[in-house]
């Protein structure tokens, strides 16, 4: 069974080993054909907090780590120019 994945930005880093990765979801409207976005926020393990606000990063699914926490870090794709 592949391991589920999804790339999103990281919106906070305060918590101690745990990001806030806010995935976007782009589809038409199934009528009118606009495009909408839905977010959606996933907390995520970072374990080394490698990770700063707007950096890109991809997820991976793993065992519950938490009450809310499923997420681990996978990969940092690109880093933010914001200074944090």
């Amino acid at each position: 069974m592949p391991v589920k994945q999804q790339v999103g930005i990281v919106i906070s880093n305060k918590m101690q080993k745990t990001i806030v990765v806010q995935i976007e979801n782009r589809y038409p409207h199934p009528i009118y054909s606009k495009t909408l976005v839905k977010t959606k926020k996933y907390l995520a393990h970072d374990e080394l907090e490698t990770c700063n606000i707007g950096d890109q990063v991809i997820i991976q699914e793993c065992r519950p780590l938490s009450k809310r926490k499923r997420w681990k870090l996978f990969e940092i794709l690109s880093k933010s120019s914001l200074i944090s």
